[in-house]
């Protein structure tokens, strides 16, 4: 089967928009490059599409291949999605923990059959690999961050952002910011600017982010080694690798990022100020990147830039959150707004209930 027979990519080129209101709030330019418009609702149409397309180039037999997918997050719900752009059937095990919401997300995506069983991703992935995987012949395993074909399909992201800034009339970015699971996301965004013949990719700094209980690169950096962490303890679901890729590990290192966590409250409050200044609702693995840009933060984390530095946000999206999440959010971490800079130009100040929900 030859690339020119496939299908379309199952992933969009999606808009970069500078934003005023984030602008304003983080004393710098911000530049908001929106993967939550992708298919499946996160920058994981990318990679995991890409993977899927590599699959069928390279298989004997295109027409048997079946995907089986172990997440029943974001990583699940861009397979199903690409794989039905491709015209091939996806089963996706899950373990028990996971919520109806998601189960009925990738259900009605389109997944051949959505399994249920084990107490944690472990159990659930060891099921689809003994029992379903090695028994179909047309079986094609699809893990959710680390795979060389998903980290290119992650930084097709970058030749995007370089086109569009340009087009724009910029001359390209001082810093971008993601946030890091398993780190599939920040090995594209760093090969993509390894590959761009340009001056400002060799000295954009790339802000990597992750939550409290989640954070098994910064830790890993801090160590000098891979860390797994015992066990995740965060709301930010979507970042809950135990352990870092090694690939995310070893750009790390070599290109010197700055890494930095924050806390529940942060990501949760990113959440909810940029649906307030955006119109747009994002899940907490990516609300930490849009926290960063509230109160001063950003400064504190790069203190080097200025009000016309220009800084590009990976939103990455994701798909587990619903109105009533950020109301519930919104309720146990309103406390948090207290610190909550006076400026009647950014819409989310205006809407900010200053903590008087909880203290806490």
């Amino acid at each position: 089967m030859g690339s020119a027979s496939l299908p379309s990519n199952p992933w969009i080129e999606t808009p970069l928009i500078e934003s005023s209101a984030l602008s304003k709030a983080a004393g710098c330019r911000i530049f908001l490059k929106l993967e939550n418009l992708q298919p499946s609702g996160s920058f994981k149409s990318r990679g995991i599409g890409a993977l899927l397309q590599h699959s069928l180039v390279n298989h004997h037999n295109p027409n048997v291949v079946h995907f089986y997918c172990s997440s029943g997050g974001n990583a699940g719900l861009a397979c199903v999605t690409a794989a039905r752009t491709l015209n091939r059937p996806v089963t996706v095990v899950v373990p028990l923990l996971i919520k109806p919401l998601m189960v009925a997300k990738l259900r009605n995506a389109g997944a051949y059959e959505v399994v249920q069983v084990g107490e944690n991703w472990k159990e659930a992935d060891t099921y689809l690999r003994e029992r379903l995987l090695q028994n179909d012949e047309g079986g094609v395993y699809v893990p959710p961050f680390d795979h060389p074909e998903i980290w290119e399909g992650h930084s097709t992201l970058i030749s995007e952002v370089v086109r569009q800034l340009r087009d724009q009339g910029e001359e390209g970015a001082d810093a971008m910011v993601c946030s890091v699971g398993g780190g599939g996301l920040l090995c594209g965004v760093l090969l993509g600017l390894e590959r761009q013949h340009c001056a400002w990719s060799k000295n954009c700094k790339i802000l990597a982010l992750e939550t409290e209980g989640a954070e098994s690169l910064h830790k890993s950096l801090q160590q000098g080694q891979l860390v797994t962490l015992p066990s995740i303890t965060t709301i930010a679901t979507s970042l809950g690798a135990t352990r870092v890729a090694q690939k995310a590990f070893d750009l790390a290192q070599k290109h010197g990022i700055k890494s930095a966590v924050l806390s529940d409250a942060e990501a949760a409050m990113g959440c909810w100020r940029f649906a307030d200044d955006e119109r747009l609702i994002v899940e907490p693995a990516c609300g930490i990147n849009l926290a960063v840009c509230y109160d001063g933060r950003l400064k504190k984390l790069l203190p080097e830039l200025t009000p016309q530095s220009k800084v590009v946000i990976v939103v990455c999206g994701g798909s587990n959150v619903t109105l009533q999440t950020l109301m519930a959010y919104r309720n146990d971490y309103g406390w948090i707004e207290k610190s909550t800079t006076n400026d009647a130009d950014i819409p989310s100040t205006l809407s900010a209930p200053k903590g008087v929900m909880h203290e806490k």
